[in-house]
């Protein structure tokens, strides 16, 4: 069980990190937040992949990461930013 956390914690950073890579602009964002939005882009490519295709063995690295970016998408227009322009973070 501990392996699997782990494996999923690695995978979600590298999913998140390419995914907030794949948008231009620095974001302000923690690592923990990064590992979050990689795993909830995993999540969603996952739900997307077996309702179009119906495999549940196989799911493509590269909707994870569009998944993710999209996600990190969403969170920069929701800071007043856009394609570019990453926005202000929240107030503290």
């Amino acid at each position: 069980m501990i392996g699997f956390l782990l494996a999923l914690v690695l995978s979600g950073l590298v999913v998140g990190a390419l995914g907030r890579l794949a948008l231009p602009g620095k974001d302000p964002m923690s690592i923990p937040m990064t590992i979050g939005i990689g795993i909830a882009g995993s999540l969603i490519s996952g739900i997307v992949w077996m309702l179009l295709v119906g495999n549940r063995s196989y799911q493509p690295f590269i909707l994870s990461v569009a998944c993710t970016a999209g996600i990190v998408y969403f969170i920069r227009r929701s800071r007043g930013g856009g394609l570019l322009d990453p926005g202000q973070p929240p107030p503290r």
